[in-house]
């Protein structure tokens, strides 16, 4: 038994029957023509359902909407990299050797990629069963801690609605620099309500984050304000 493998056994108390689909589960396109991207579409076909399955029995009174809401929290990438994170699967991952120089084993899109493919692995090798038991078990801390389906608004959401509730006009979001190379930009946006003079700003590593982040600092402000 390999390092990986070892590690495996020790994590998921899971043993492949043909380690073939281990490593290619593990192989980032970087390394090898056979890599991870298909078993990353099975796992993510496989996840969707085991995650369904476990919030719609745990929330017997939700709606369509809100098991939608909390599912969809479950399985983003933010949270499938911090788990494979947690599991340190990045510390196994075969990556080329440029995606090494950069930190690919670090990378969220790279390691909630790479726990799908596990996933999607476990079910060639053994099952539904046995990989909707690793997923539960994975999962199974967050799965016993959702949140309420209104905590799950994103803050740009939220921010609509305050503003629209009291007849205001939508918030302005406005791109402020660009910066780092290519693969390690981040991104400094501002969130803008004219009619309130307040202006807050975000930064991260995509837009989308750094308008989130503008949005929940307004929010902030908007409800210190209002109280």
């Amino acid at each position: 038994m390999n390092k990986a493998e070892a590690w495996l056994e020790k994590t998921l108390r899971y043993r492949f029957h043909d380690s073939g689909l281990f490593i290619q589960a593990l192989t980032h396109r970087s390394a090898n023509a056979n890599n991870n991207e298909r078993l990353e579409f099975l796992g993510d076909a496989v996840l969707d359902f085991v995650i369904s399955d476990a919030v719609f029995r745990r929330r017997p009174d939700a709606d369509e909407g809100d098991l939608s809401k909390l599912r969809a929290s479950l399985v983003k990438d933010t949270s499938l990299a911090e788990l494979a994170a947690d599991l340190e699967i990045g510390e196994h991952l075969v990556l080329g050797s440029g995606e090494r120089k950069t930190g690919g084993h670090r990378r969220e899109s790279i390691l909630a990629d790479a726990l799908e493919a596990v996933f999607g692995a476990v079910f060639l090798d053994s099952g539904f069963d046995a990989a909707a038991e690793i997923i539960e078990r994975v999962f199974e801390r967050r799965l016993d801690e959702l949140p309420d389906a209104e905590e799950l608004r994103d803050a740009k959401t939220q921010l609509q609605e305050w503003l629209q509730a009291r007849k205001l006009k939508l918030p302005e979001y406005n791109l402020v620099t660009v910066t780092g190379k290519a693969h390690q930009q981040r991104f400094s946006v501002t969130c803008t309500v004219t009619e309130l003079s307040q202006t807050t700003d975000g930064e991260s590593t995509t837009r989308r984050d750094a308008e989130q982040q503008a949005a929940r600092r307004m929010m902030d402000v908007l409800s210190g304000e209002s109280r």
